[in-house]
């Protein structure tokens, strides 16, 4: 299965489709992303479609309702978690300003101290 994501205002997406692989194949059996996009135009009489994929070689994350399309990295990004977060620019993913540490312990970002809190429990 294909994925889509229907784009609405500010480029928030608003919901995420399946199409069949064979709707994208042209005569040459080639799959292409513009025939999805005239199916689902033709479908749900929506002009504004992007095709994603779980795992992420099209447009950097798979899309979810809610996200962004940015036009300008072509990629799906997610709504920022904490106002320290910053945004890598090759994954598009938001990173903590301090990693997680990985002593196998479970762990909550902590915005107030802009630090990791391990959880107890």
């Amino acid at each position: 299965m294909a994925h889509f994501a229907k784009i609405g205002l500010n480029n928030k997406i608003i919901e995420v489709v399946s199409v069949n692989n064979e709707v994208l194949k042209d005569s040459l059996g080639i799959e292409r992303e513009e025939l999805g996009i005239q199916f689902l135009n033709e479908l749900y009489k929506w002009p504004i479609w992007k095709q994603t994929s779980y795992n992420r070689n099209i447009r950097k994350n798979f899309a979810g309702i809610g996200y962004t399309y940015d036009e300008d990295r072509d990629a799906f990004i997610s709504k920022k978690p904490y106002n320290s977060w910053i945004l890598n620019e090759q994954t598009c993913l938001w990173e903590s300003p301090i990693p997680m540490p990985t002593d196998g312990k479970r762990y909550n970002w902590n915005e107030q101290i802009q630090n990791w809190e391990v959880i107890n429990g």
